[in-house]
């Protein structure tokens, strides 16, 4: 049977096993491939034959004739823009989306930090407003926040799953909180029951940054849509992609219809121009090639669950070498990054470095992701000293923000962590994962040849 003829339970149970056992690592070295020997040989970094050789990967970004013809015929239509007609690209592609995500409403942007500062701006927070978020993220997620002049507060990171902590956004929560924006990193859920709760509990907003984290299931619903609202990007490493865009998807019609006057400008679907508001439209180009490639998103998608659950088996219990915690109710996952936490004592105290070195030297490319967490940027002082956040939040509260800036599990996982870029890279074949575990492998096997060296 092939990937295309799985049918949904299938599927569902396939990327549950991948959740559980990326979840709940053991201490057991794994069986290797059959009739496999071990590797007791040079690593290839000292001059040994490498795992993986002569051999290429899924190209990305996505694109088949498909894509092409939709461009051309955009080209062709002299409908550029999604304000010339009501079945362009764009409000087809929204309906679209919409319907995949299941949501009852989406509104296209130009980009992924485009959409959050639209929601941000719709959801009235702005200046003198708190909105709790993760340090572990790219620019863009604080980017929708400052813009709007309102504060975003860090939280500290559960170090297992590289997501936001839920105890730590709590503790963090003033009178001036207004919103929690999570982010889904590397495309698997955060712990959304209990951020939900903590909303509930404190009547604010949740704005779910799943620029990640396309068609990903938690407990029944796809990502995007358990909070107030959610956003996506697609940004051209991202697994459904156009260059750069975004969407927001809701399922309130007044605050969906708020959300398209604050991305147009501060004009409504009638004409009428009523709030302030950016220009975030997505134009009728990026619209095209996503509707090119709609028809083979669900396979992609799941060969990637596929892919990841197989690599996870490979991997599991080997030493130093943690796969991303899932949490309880996760279904799937994006896997735009595949995750592993690099623990170097079980590697004879060998840096990462060394490490990602050692592996790419046996024909597979891993490497960190964020350097250093937000909180280490100098935005911060940027913010602190700034005359208008002076006057919007005191002398005093800026002054506990900066001392209260400290994320010490984000700074572990900074140093820790290592990733496959696998939007094009998970869509390989299952020997292409088998490479990838055997060059891991490789090298724990042979760590006393590193540490010598």
């Amino acid at each position: 049977m092939n990937s295309n003829e799985l049918n949904r339970r299938q599927f569902l149970t396939t990327a549950a096993i991948a959740a559980t056992t990326a979840a709940v690592p053991t201490t057991v070295l794994p069986a290797h491939s059959a009739g496999k020997a071990r590797w007791t040989g040079k690593l290839a970094l000292l001059g040994g034959e490498p795992i993986r050789k002569g051999k290429s990967w899924p190209s990305w970004p996505y694109w088949d004739d498909k894509v092409l013809e939709a461009v051309i015929k955009t080209t062709k239509s002299g409908i550029w823009c999604r304000i010339q007609s009501a079945s362009g690209t764009v409000p087809t592609f929204e309906k679209e989306f919409a319907a995949l995500i299941g949501a009852k409403y989406c509104v296209a942007t130009g980009s992924g930090t485009q959409a959050l500062h639209t929601c941000v701006e719709a959801l009235g927070i702005g200046a003198g407003d708190e909105v709790i978020t993760s340090p572990y993220t790219d620019p863009g997620t604080i980017a929708s926040i400052l813009s709007a002049r309102a504060l975003p507060v860090l939280a500290d990171l559960d170090p297992e799953s590289y997501q936001l902590d839920p105890a730590d956004v709590e503790r963090r929560i003033t009178e001036n909180t207004r919103a929690i924006m999570p982010v889904h990193m590397m495309g698997q859920p955060v712990n959304m029951d209990a951020i939900m709760a903590i909303a509930r509990k404190h009547n604010l907003f949740v704005i779910e940054d799943a620029a990640q984290a396309h068609l990903a299931e938690y407990n029944g619903k796809k990502l995007g849509t358990i909070g107030t609202l959610g956003c996506f990007s697609f940004q051209s490493s991202k697994t459904i992609a156009c260059g750069e865009g975004g969407a927001i998807v809701g399922d309130d019609e007044a605050l969906m219809d708020r959300c398209y006057t604050v991305h147009n400008h501060g004009t409504n679907r009638r004409g009428r121009t009523e709030v302030i508001g950016p220009k975030y439209r997505m134009n009728e180009f990026e619209a095209a090639v996503l509707l090119g490639q709609m028809s083979g998103v669900l396979e992609r998608f799941q060969r990637r669950n596929e892919n990841a659950a197989h690599l996870t088996s490979r991997l599991k219990g080997c030493p130093g070498i943690v796969p991303q915690k899932l949490y309880p109710g996760t279904a799937s996952g994006s896997f735009y990054l595949y995750a592993m936490s690099y623990r170097k004592e079980h590697f004879g105290g060998v840096d990462r470095s060394r490490f990602l070195k050692a592996v790419e030297a046996e024909g597979v490319s891993l490497s960190p992701y964020i350097e250093r967490g937000l909180h280490r940027e100098p935005w911060v002082d940027f913010v602190v000293e700034s005359k208008v956040y002076q006057k919007m939040f005191g002398e005093k509260r800026l002054k506990q923000y900066r001392e209260e800036m400290q994320c010490p599990n984000c700074d572990r996982v900074c140093q820790e962590m290592v990733m496959i870029w696998a939007s094009g890279p998970l869509l390989g074949t299952k020997e292409d994962m088998d490479d990838i575990a055997d060059a891991i492998l490789k090298v724990y096997e042979n760590r006393d040849q590193l540490r010598a060296a």
